[in-house]
């Protein structure tokens, strides 16, 4: 453990709340943590204990804590089922269910995929980086579908040149409220950070956010909801989804995207990705690898079409 005393004194003009102010002189904190810590009396304001993070200051006013930081914790091992659909001493591949986040993050220090799988294959914690090792892509927590991880830091080199120079094909199915504009179609926009609320993707224009592409084929039509088959042309966050959304026919299920009350009774949003084509390494000749449709999902087409 190790901690670092803080002095500041609010040179500004006006008065301005406490936890504002802290939060943009201690960038390594939240301000939701920086809150958390005046309730807890763990900051002095012209050396007395203040306790309302909305305690104005004044020009001139001394305002010190202690930051308390914790050793980084090693990744865990966790003994967790898996569903392999092939694996070779360069590669897993896995169909990944809805639920599991890929890597540890931000309040997601265990059960993950990374954990189950150093466990698994404990070499893969030395391959790619420290906090994701082996990761290549990802899938979003409640998409289910192929993944593909490399064993091995030459593996893992291989395969990142590949994604990044687009030559992974990768294949989603999802079921969409409405009906698209047209049976089949190609998406070419730019997505970037949702400017009103961070935590969401968006089309964007200009030069702002990224290219991205999806091509989608319709593969059933139901009365209110379609089919289709997503093929990902680039590799941005949240895309389909975001697309989908775009042309009026956001993924049945995403409260994020789509409709915040779900058309449908379904836990999580109708996103899996079926295929994933790949030229492993040493290999001459792509690889296709697909995962089936999991039973939840299968269930909402078995109901759709009795009716």
């Amino acid at each position: 453990m190790r901690t670092e005393p803080i002095h500041l004194v609010y040179a500004g003009e006006g008065a301005v709340r406490l936890d504002k102010f802290l939060a943009k002189q201690i960038s390594q904190l939240s301000r939701a943590k920086l809150q958390e810590m005046i309730a807890n009396g763990e900051v002095r304001l012209n050396g007395k204990v203040v306790s309302k993070p909305a305690q104005k200051l004044e020009q001139g006013d001394r305002v010190e804590t202690v930051l308390i930081f914790e050793p980084e914790d090693e990744l865990k091992k966790q003994a967790m089922e898996l569903d392999v659909l092939y694996e070779d001493e360069n590669v897993i591949v896995l169909n990944k269910p809805a639920g599991l986040v890929v890597h540890p993050g931000a309040g997601h220090n265990k059960n993950t995929l990374v954990n189950a799988l150093i466990y698994h294959w404990p070499e893969i914690a030395q391959v790619g980086e420290p906090k994701r090792p082996g990761i290549v892509h990802r899938l979003d927590k409640e998409t289910s579908g192929v993944m593909i991880v490399a064993r091995r830091q030459a593996a893992y080199e291989w395969l990142v040149r590949q994604f990044k120079s687009r030559k992974v094909q990768k294949s989603y199915l999802a079921l969409l409220d409405g009906t698209p504009p047209t049976p089949t179609g190609r998406i070419e926009t730019r997505i970037g950070r949702d400017e009103k609320i961070r935590q969401r993707m968006a089309v964007t224009y200009g030069e702002k956010g990224r290219k991205a592409v999806t091509e989608y084929f319709t593969r059933k039509n139901f009365a209110n909801h379609t089919l289709v088959e997503a093929d990902l042309l680039t590799g941005r966050t949240h895309q389909i989804r975001v697309h989908m959304a775009f042309i009026g026919c956001p993924v049945v299920g995403d409260r994020v995207y789509g409709r915040r009350k779900p058309s449908l009774d379904l836990e999580r949003f109708f996103l899996h990705a079926s295929g994933l084509s790949i030229r492993l390494l040493g290999e001459k000749e792509e690889r296709r690898f697909e995962a089936p449709l999991p039973q939840d999902l299968q269930h909402v087409l078995e109901q759709l079409e009795s009716k």
